[in-house]
């Protein structure tokens, strides 16, 4: 690839009159370079014209002029792995057979023409799976002459299920079978049977279940500040979803017992106003056709075929009601992949694939094995990557298409690095005419996209993420606020914040303003004046009080240890900062927090810059490159595909890994699963990136890899 025309590659370059070889330069000044050169400190020692640090995937870091180069090299190719093929792409004579004008493989000709009977649907990545339903179902009505109004199809998207909608009036039908999600459908059968109690005012919304879970909080003393209720409402559907008595829930922890306190008192005062919540309309659903033979009745003679999409995401109570409702004919298929089953910390269970044969013996499979997405070398290392799963169904894709690009693995220092090579690679493809909205970067967690969309952010790259900005992480803003108050002592949002690190009462606000008032001096001094609270508290606050004037003069990441340690952040995060969490502890994110420090001098600086990425994360942006997890990324497809941190601790997760010690093979089987549908998920390109160092730490390459038996390497 060319950057710009005429632009020459060059190793060595000036930065205030002293001469630089980057090939002595040690690895972790790169990102420094790469900074100084953005602000043009950099210049050539031959003509004195500025210079920029390249320092991209395919190509070796080097210097190069923004204009009116005065030398000439070549630029030499990075320290990348190109991964090839194990097994030579073949083109293959594939039959095709039309069906409702529509062109179908073998295999998907032969489950379209299975109508009687369990059918089950091993659809694999890019094979055509929402085809081979669509065209099903249309076979069905047109050729079999089966009654739409005898049908259901079920999938677990609002969009999911208006695509379905959407293929199927495209084959010109008299009619289309009942489309629906498993709660929009369930939710009818209960406002069937009884339109009062299920009326639809009487739903609680997210937003309505948690603002009622954090009055419940405050009434048994939980502190809304200090407490993850988006994870504890996570929590609680999922008991619900996989039907987990309450009686049997484990409680580990602390953090445990307050979230069955929760539940208890939640499922309570919903019963007394009369009010239900989304997970209320599966199990109640659910309890209906158990209990009540008459109306489960009305609906077998209703509806004789079932057709799930997506069956590899399924729950317990999801899948109890629809073995209900298919129980008289079994004329049930599910349609799925348990190669893609990424979502068990919803209550997903993909071990339903293997119990649907159990329950509805004489099952037919077919396996879908074509894949018309992405070229054969980046089928081959999905197939290479999953196959070593212990739990999977053998199967095998097989690529349409072959391509001249390889899957390529790139090793960059640290997260900080990893961000700006993915950040100028995207750079010189938009120059060649790639649009923005074409690549994607997938990554393992919300807050290890971080340093990638701050990297855009400062390159203006466009940028389209529905995740949350880091920096509002309850955790980090705790610590921001450390900060703020260092720099003016009278911010009392900062003083909310801090007030809650060091387990004062949220009402201890006006004591503090009353005093900072009386005694004429700011908030963090009146800190030490406070009265009314236990003498260990007073002595403590009078000890931290005064070492915010010290924090003001201290390096960001000086500073963020100093508070850690000496200003009570530590103690907070071992009692309240979530590290009972298996995915997302306190203590990971003031890790982050320290990696992003190191490139600022001060703390006013490093303010500056959370302003200025908070500011462009309010940004709306549908066309931009797609910052995304794995998980939200399952189901699309993208012409570019980057993925980050392909470390252990990362990709797989340490929960993971900690799960593994312990026996429990799941997680880490799970995280295979992520990261072949990350994988799959690219069309043309694949880049996979693995860092040697995460969070100052040294990192090893991801041990879902280690087939490929690689080490990180040195660009240089």
């Amino acid at each position: 690839m060319t950057l710009y025309k005429g632009v020459q590659a060059m190793n060595k370059a000036q930065y205030n009159g002293k001469l630089f070889d980057i090939h002595t330069l040690p690895r972790e000044k790169y990102e420094l370079v790469y900074e100084q050169s953005l602000r043009n400190k950099w210049t050539c020692p031959m003509c004195g014209g500025i210079v920029r640090f390249h320092l991209a995937i395919e190509h070796a870091p080097h210097f190069y002029h923004v204009s009116n180069a005065c030398i000439k090299e070549e630029r030499k190719q990075a320290n990348i792995i190109s991964i090839h093929p194990t097994e030579t792409f073949q083109t293959k004579e594939k039959k095709q057979m039309t069906v409702c004008g529509i062109p179908l493989d073998t295999e998907q000709y032969e489950a379209v023409q299975h109508v009687e009977g369990p059918l089950l649907v091993l659809a694999g990545a890019g094979s055509g799976k929402t085809r081979t339903l669509t065209t099903r179902a249309a076979t069905m009505i047109a050729h079999h002459r089966i009654q739409s109004k005898n049908m259901m199809i079920v999938t677990f998207t609002t969009k999911a299920a208006k695509e379905l909608v959407n293929r199927l009036q495209s084959y010109n039908l008299a009619d289309i079978p009942t489309v629906g999600t498993f709660h929009s459908l369930f939710y009818r059968m209960l406002q069937h049977a009884d339109p009062f109690r299920w009326r639809h005012e009487r739903l609680i919304r997210d937003w309505q279940k948690e603002k009622m879970m954090k009055e419940i909080g405050r009434d048994i003393g939980i502190d809304e500040r200090d407490f993850p209720y988006d994870e504890a409402m996570q929590r609680i559907s999922y008991w619900k979803n996989t039907l987990t008595p309450l009686h049997t829930i484990t409680i580990e922890n602390e953090w445990d017992e307050r979230v069955v306190q929760l539940y208890k008192q939640y499922e309570a005062k919903k019963q007394q106003l009369e009010l239900f919540d989304f997970d209320d309309m599966l199990y109640a659903c659910y309890n209906m056709l158990r209990t009540d033979e008459r109306r489960l009745r009305q609906y077998h003679e209703r509806f004789h075929y079932f057709l799930i999409d997506e069956f590899q995401d399924i729950n317990s109570v999801q899948y109890e009601t629809m073995k209900l409702l298919a129980s008289h004919t079994h004329h049930i298929c599910a349609v799925g992949d348990d190669d893609q089953a990424i979502y068990a910390f919803r209550g997903s269970d993909s071990s339903f694939i293997q119990q649907f044969q159990q329950d509805f013996p004489n099952t037919k499979i077919v396996k879908l094995t074509e894949n018309y997405r992405s070229p054969h070398p980046i089928v081959s290392l999905a197939n290479r990557i999953i196959a070593k799963s212990r739990t999977r169904i053998p199967k095998q894709m097989n690529a349409q298409t072959d391509s001249v690009h390889m899957p390529t693995l790139f090793f960059p220092y640290d997260e900080e690095e990893e961000a700006t090579m993915i950040a100028c690679d995207i750079e010189e493809r938009m120059k060649q005419g790639v649009h923005p909205s074409d690549i994607a970067i997938l990554c393992r967690t919300n807050a290890s996209a971080r340093a990638v969309f701050e990297r855009l952010s400062q390159l203006h790259i466009p940028v389209t993420t529905d995740g949350d900005s880091f920096y509002n992480r309850r955790i980090v803003r705790y610590l921001l606020s450390f900060f703020q108050l260092a720099l003016d002592p009278n911010d009392e949002q900062a003083m909310t914040d801090v007030a809650t690190v060091l387990f004062l009462k949220q009402t201890i606000m006006n004591d503090l303003k009353a005093n900072a008032i009386l005694q004429d001096c700011s908030l963090v001094e009146a800190l030490a004046k406070l009265d009314g609270i236990p003498p260990f508290q007073k002595q403590k606050l009078r000890t931290i009080a005064p070492l915010f004037a010290k924090v003001k003069e201290m390096k960001p990441f000086d500073a963020i240890d100093f508070i850690e340690k000496e200003m009570g952040l530590g103690e907070f995060l071992k009692k309240r900062g979530n590290e009972g969490n298996a995915i997302e502890k306190g203590s990971d994110d003031v890790r982050d927090m320290k990696v992003v420090a190191r490139k600022f001098k001060t703390i006013q600086a490093f303010l500056s810059h959370v302003k200025r990425v908070q500011a462009y994360a309010n940004k709306t942006c549908d066309d931009g490159v797609q910052l995304m997890t794995i998980h939200r990324s399952k189901g699309l497809e993208f012409p570019i595909v980057y993925i980050i941190g392909a470390v252990d601790g990362l990709l797989p997760h340490d929960y993971a890994l900690e799960a593994y010690r312990n026996g429990d093979v799941a997680p880490l089987e799970e995280e295979r699963r992520l990261l072949y549908v990350a994988i799959t998920r690219a069309k043309q390109r694949l880049f996979i990136s693995v860092p040697s160092m995460r969070r100052l730490k040294k990192a090893n390459a991801s041990r879902l890899l280690s087939f490929l038996q690689t080490k990180a390497k040195s660009l240089v």
